[in-house]
């Protein structure tokens, strides 16, 4: 769904899929709606549904009040930005492609020292991180036995 297109391109569902693609807990798959739905609940965020959660996934509803769209941004880790701001959705977007990238390697240390970096930079990154898997010749999401 959002596997290429610019982030200021991108549907709410999509933003909200690539969250739920890219922010998980490290060995597993990503997180249930009801995980979301009581993530939030447990912080204090406002009441969502599980339900509603996927319909705004999907695409089937596109119209979320805004302490929803903050709930859901606290959960994944992300500025509310994400969801409003094209340059700031694209900033945030970028970061979370690096990390989806170093997740496996354990390098959370450079994700976090690459805060504030620009888009650009951020790809530029990205590609150094590639171009350094295929030279230990490791295919995609295969994580290093080091």
């Amino acid at each position: 769904m959002s596997d290429g297109a610019p982030a200021e391109l991108r549907t709410l569902a999509e933003k909200l899929d690539h969250l739920f693609t890219t922010i998980h807990p490290k060995n597993r798959g990503p997180y249930s709606y009801e995980e979301v739905a009581s993530g939030i609940e447990r912080s204090g965020g406002p009441t969502i549904s599980a339900s509603y959660i996927w319909s705004l996934r999907t695409g089937k509803k596109d119209n979320p009040t805004m302490k929803h769209l903050e709930a859901l941004a606290s959960f994944f880790g992300v500025a509310p930005a994400y969801f409003f701001n094209d340059e700031s959705s694209e900033r945030i977007a970028a970061q979370l492609e690096l990390i989806e990238t170093m997740r496996d390697n354990d390098v959370v240390e450079v994700a976090t020292r690459a805060s504030g970096l620009s888009v650009e930079t951020l790809k530029t990154i990205k590609g150094f991180i590639e171009r350094a898997r295929q030279l230990e010749g490791l295919a995609d999401g295969e994580a290093s036995s080091r």
